[in-house]
């Protein structure tokens, strides 16, 4: 096949038919010499508003290619091979069953790897499966019980499963793990254009079946699954694991645990630390939530709203500010909600999320300030704590309901008292509260600075009536346990593995990581 770089394609005449013949045109060839056509990227150019195109590169089958490649050079080239290919290496037999702690996008891929190519994995999640888990988050949602266990941070699918569900990343990938994620999510229910658009996101509706659909697989692979059943405490024999315990009463003997367990598993991270498990602190962000109405956003990025070709606009944006800190938007959910996401007992964050459409009226993004070891201390759990305190702070001022807040009036320094022009769209309740008497000065004052320059960029971005929300808390994890070339920690047999151990940001870098350490098992191990 011949791969053709830089289609374009203006919006209003995006068709099938249109890309053909702009393919054909470049080629220097008939429509009717291609046999086959088939997108491999698709972004958008809107440097000229409103006049906006969209920028393919294709994937052809024509009747000369060799002839084509020749007479043309420029944006033109043979299809290379973008296949995922694992391969095992080991030599040694498994004396017991590989355990994997945590079903999100680390502990999944992980799994499906090693079950796909005759490992039998066992996955222990502390929370639910992912049916009784929205039951039990929504329940969260209405009466502000809170499960412990089985909420927006814990439960099979992971704190993604209550999020965008977006997949970008700028990690290199020469090896194509990233097209394995792709391809998995779409064999397990995705939409295929994950496989091709610049910014692809599945939507927190479609991912849960997804989710779904690879557990059954990797259960008809051979592997297993077990809710409800969370990692207490580990047997370590002369630097080696040889067991685990699971809700501190069952012991299960183990040589191999892959330690997927996010970067909200603070009484994990607490328990690894007693085990003499080498682990540093990281630097991470913390701040706020911001919503402005859709429309808004839509213009400013398209030079118009509702074209029925482009789906909701998102954004990203940064800022040095005078503190020395860097102030960013993370996790932008176009036509989203803001929900709580809280995980511990009196304490309280938030998160973004969006459904496949995107189709509420509101935008929102978390907008952070970096915070370092300087603002936390350098033992390795200080970060955490450092967490908590703010959560903690979060939960009293708004009575455990999320503390929200005009920008006006934060730039204040006050309370408000009614809503302007935008209509707060949330996942939880929430309740009026000063988030300058959460977050700390040196963060506010950050906040404050770069939502101000965020409206030089984006029109409307620091109106008087945008509704914050606080606090933003989990963007990372605070922790990173150290592993070696071979993905061990100081014990041998386990195996720290994703954003919670930290070594991935997101969704699709946590996949990519779960296959790593899948290859680092199966250098070691045989499939007997």
């Amino acid at each position: 096949m011949i791969r053709v770089r830089q289609v374009e394609v203006d919006i209003n005449k995006d068709t099938k038919e249109e890309l053909l013949k702009k393919t054909a045109t470049k080629l220097k060839i008939d429509t009717k010499e291609i046999h086959s056509i088939k997108i491999n990227k698709k972004s958008l150019d809107a440097r000229k508003k409103p006049n906006l195109k969209f920028i393919y590169e294709i994937d052809i089958s024509c009747i000369d290619e060799n002839k084509t490649l020749r007479k043309n050079t420029k944006d033109v080239l043979k299809t290379p091979d973008q296949t995922y290919k694992f391969n095992i290496h080991g030599t040694e037999s498994l004396k017991n069953q590989i355990i994997i702690v945590g079903a999100g996008p680390a502990g999944l891929f992980c799994a499906y790897l090693l079950a796909e190519n005759g490992y039998k994995p066992l996955v222990i999640e502390r929370g639910e499966d992912v049916d009784h888990r929205i039951h039990t988050v929504q329940e969260f949602w209405s009466t502000g019980v809170l499960n412990q266990n089985s909420n927006v941070q814990f439960g099979e699918g992971g704190a993604g499963t209550f999020s965008d569900g977006k997949l970008n990343t700028l990690s290199k990938d020469s090896k194509n793990r990233m097209r394995k994620v792709f391809e998995t999510f779409v064999l397990c229910g995705a939409n295929e254009e994950i496989l091709y658009e610049n910014k692809p996101h599945i939507g927190t509706d479609i991912l849960r079946n997804v989710i779904k659909n690879m557990r059954n697989k990797i259960v008809e692979m051979g592997g297993e699954f077990r809710y409800n059943a969370c990692l207490t405490n580990l047997t370590i024999k002369n630097q080696k694991l040889v067991a685990i315990e699971v809700n501190h009463r069952e012991i299960i003997p183990c040589e191999n645990l892959v330690l997927a367990i996010g970067h909200s598993a603070r009484d994990t991270f607490e328990m690894l630390y007693d085990k003499n498990i080498e682990m540093t602190p990281k630097p991470f962000s913390v701040g706020i939530r911001i919503e402005h109405p859709q429309s808004m956003i839509n213009i400013s990025q398209y030079g118009m709203n509702n074209h029925p070709k482009l789906k909701a606009a998102s954004y990203k944006l940064t800022y040095q500010a005078s503190t020395g800190r860097g102030v960013y938007s993370f996790c932008m959910c176009p036509g989203g909600y803001v929900v709580n996401a809280s995980s511990e007992d009196k304490m309280l964050t938030i998160n973004g999320m969006s459904n496949y459409k995107r189709d509420s009226k509101n935008a929102n993004s978390a907008i952070v300030v970096t915070v370092t070891s300087d603002d936390f201390g350098s033992h390795p759990l200080d970060g955490l704590e450092f967490q908590r305190k703010l959560e903690s702070i979060a939960y009293k001022k708004g009575q455990g309901k999320i503390p929200i807040q005009l920008y006006k009036d934060f730039k204040e320094n006050r309370l408000s008292t009614q809503f302007g022009n935008i209509e707060p769209i949330f996942k939880g309740m929430y309740t009026f509260a000063n988030l300058n008497e959460i977050l700390p000065t040196y963060i506010c004052s950050s906040l404050k600075e770069g939502i101000e320059y965020f409206g030089t960029k984006i029109k409307g971005y620091d109106r008087e009536d945008a509704i914050i929300a606080g606090i933003e808390s989990r963007t990372s994890s605070p922790v990173r346990i150290i592993r070696d070339a071979f993905y061990n920690t100081n014990v041998k047999g386990i195996y720290p593995c994703g954003e919670g151990a930290g070594y991935a940001g997101g969704i699709t870098t946590a996949a990519m990581d779960g296959i790593k350490v899948a290859e680092a098992i199966t250098s070691i191990y045989k499939n007997d």
